[in-house]
Formats: structure tokens, sequence, C-alpha cells
């Protein structure tokens, strides 16, 4: 969609503990996105009345074991990613406005504040830490713009002693199952080692297929990304079946390469819910979107009958700092 409309400022509102923000993107449509200090990362993603978030989205390092992961022994190595996976702390949040710092923003100095605050650019920064031995720490920033769009910039930092990355990325969790997705990348499911059979070019999937393996396990993820459109016909608002019983109207979100393409996976699941399962009958139903979207993935390997390492280009050094950006928007970019 290409649209021309010129955008007003942001709207700002300083709650007690949340900054929402709001305003109107190049095609009219109203956006309104909430960040919560307490939960620690962006709380609500409204645009043109549809909400994008079903969950907090934070940094993911785990991916749900593969093959050759358990072939290799790789989960006693790293297990400890798993833990870091599920149980993540936010330690710090900053926020700039239009370059300026603020350096009180929450209750009760957000009192002093007026109902009508505006600006052009807002950054807010969250700052998480690991439960690892040792730990480490990722910053993931949020620039809004004008015209609604959010460039997400994350900064995983390498600490000595720490174990391979199965991933490094962030995880949206969306309240429905996406109708499908298109992208434009490589064909098919590719690793980093599994790469030159993909063909350049822009594809169509129909729904949020999980690869059948016999053992759940880690699948559809797409390399060398460079944008990707996820759409959904339905929400959890009881108002939104259209005038007619049955009408669906389907509405879209984009996730652009920013400097560099990305890797992502988009099926129902999380890492965690497919770990659990033992058998495809076990997995539960499918109700959410799980999007990742991935800066690092390490290699599925496979050379000698799932039981030898991937090779040492593949891993993911966790002792070496991460750095990769997107943008998030409702329009492609």
């Amino acid at each position: 969609m290409d649209c021309m409309n010129k955008t007003k400022k942001l709207h700002i509102v300083y709650g007690d503990y949340t900054l929402g923000l709001k305003g109107v993107n190049t095609c009219g449509e109203e956006f309104s996105y909430i960040f919560s200090y307490g939960a620690g990362g962006m709380e609500s993603l409204v645009i043109d009345g549809k909400e994008w978030l079903y969950r907090v989205p934070k940094p993911t390092f785990w991916r749900a074991l593969t093959d050759n992961d358990r072939g290799s022994r790789f989960h006693l190595r790293s297990g400890m990613w798993l833990a870091a996976d599920m149980f993540l702390g936010c330690v710090n949040t900053r926020v700039n406005v239009d370059g300026q710092e603020i350096a009180q923003f929450d209750a009760p100095e957000n009192n002093r504040y007026t109902p009508n605050e505006e600006a052009e650019e807002v950054l807010i920064t969250f700052t998480y830490e690991t439960i690892t031995t040792p730990t480490t720490q990722v910053e993931v920033s949020y620039r809004v713009s004008m015209d609604g769009t959010i460039l997400v910039s994350v900064h995983y930092h390498g600490k000595q002693g720490l174990p391979q990355l199965p991933v490094f990325g962030m995880r949206f969790i969306m309240p429905t199952k996406a109708d499908g997705y298109t992208y434009e990348g490589l064909s098919g499911e590719t690793y980093p080692d599994r790469m030159a059979g993909g063909i350049p070019g822009t594809y169509e999937v129909e729904g949020l297929p999980v690869t059948p393996y016999l053992v759940p396990q880690d699948c559809n993820v797409h390399m060398e990304t460079k944008w990707l459109k996820i759409q959904r016909s339905t929400t959890l608002n009881n108002v939104d079946k259209g005038p007619h019983a049955g009408e669906k109207k389907s509405f879209s979100l984009y996730i652009t390469a920013e400097d560099k393409p990305f890797a992502f996976a988009c099926i129902p699941y999380t890492a965690e819910e497919l770990e659990n399962a033992a058998h495809q009958e076990e997995l539960p139903p499918a109700r959410r979107t799980v999007l990742t979207v991935l800066g690092a993935v390490r290699g599925v390997g496979g050379i000698d009958s799932w039981g030898a390492d991937v090779e040492e280009t593949y891993h993911i050094d966790a002792e070496k700092d991460i750095r990769y950006s997107f943008i998030i928007s409702g329009t492609l970019k």
C-alpha cells in the first residue's frame, strides 16, 4: 500500500506506569501504541482499530530442539538459554522525546505533563537482564515516528563464559491465528547451513504451517528476508465480526528489513510449546500467531545421522555482541 497523506505530530500520554502514543499514518489510519514500564516492553500495538499484541514482545534465545541438537547433546551444553527465554527481567527503561532524554516520566512526576503533549519522534528503550551464569543484558529500543512506523533496534551484549546460543531475536505473540503471510526472501524452509536450494523471490504462505516432523521441533525459518506481511481476519473483539454473520475482512502488519535482511518464523506455537510435545498430537490447538524476528540463527547440522555438532561457521557465539534492527508498520516501507 502506497499512501501519501500528510501526518501530524505524535500525541503523547504520560501514564503512571505506561507511555501512550497516538497518531495517524500516511494512509489516514489511526494508530495507538502503549509501552509499559511495569511489564517491560510494548504492551499494545493498534493500527486502524486492530490489536496486534497478545503478550509483551521480549528477546528470545531458545529454539525447540532439532533432531541434530538432541543427537549432538547441544541442549546439555546450552540448556541455560531455555530458562533465559522463559524468565527475563526488565531492569531499566529510558524515554527520549525529540532528542531530549526524559529523566522522570512515571508517577508522580508525570503529573507535570498536560493532556496535549506532542512530539515528532519518541524513543523508548528497555534493558533486560538474563538469568544465565554469568548474566548479560539485551537492549531493545522502539523509535516511533509521526507516521506510526516503529524502528526496533536490538542489541545483545556478549559475555565471556556463556555457551553457544540456539537463536537470538524478538518474539511477538499475536491475539489470533493469522490467515497466512507473504514475504520476499528465499523459498521454503531455510537455515544458515540450508540455504543453497532457496530461490530468491516473493512467496505467499497460506495459514501457519508447522512441519510435521515425527517429534515436533524448530521449523519454518526463512532466511534473507527483505519484508514480511502478516494477514489476519479475526480478533478477540466481538464487534469485529462484520455486519453479516461469518463476514471476514483481512488486515495486515508489515515487518521490513532496516539495514540488512532478517530471518523469521511465523507459526502458531512458541519454542516451549513445541519442546513440550513428544508427538504432533500433543501440540495444543492453534490459537495464536507466534512471530520470531531473528538476528542470529544456529545451523541445523546433520553431517552424520544427527550425532555431530553443527559446523563452527554456523554456531552463534554468545561471547560476541549481536545487533540488528527492523521496521514495524501498517504499510510496506
